[in-house]
């Protein structure tokens, strides 16, 4: 029997550094009904991206999707810049 690939996940997800070369840490934001107190909370987890354009910058919201492991610790690329920051 054929067997069926798995859609790969995507995430929205912020810019909160590009210091890296091809590399951005992007911080994805959800709120997480707490099961006792009924109550939403926010959690966050940050993962590394990777950004082969070197287009992103800080506060960037972006499209990652989830790709074989690039290095030791990103397992996620950079699909799309949703929104561009706004500059002060």
């Amino acid at each position: 029997m054929a067997e069926q690939k798995k859609a790969r996940k995507r995430l929205l997800a912020r810019v909160v550094s590009n210091k890296m070369d091809k590399s951005v840490v992007v911080q994805v934001d959800r709120r997480v009904l707490h099961p006792v107190y009924k109550k939403y909370v926010s959690r966050s987890k940050k993962y590394m991206a990777h950004d082969p354009e070197n287009q992103c910058e800080i506060g960037d919201r972006v499209l990652i999707l989830q790709t074989a492991p690039i290095s030791k610790s990103k397992r996620w690329t950079v699909l799309q810049v949703v929104e561009k920051a706004k500059k002060l």
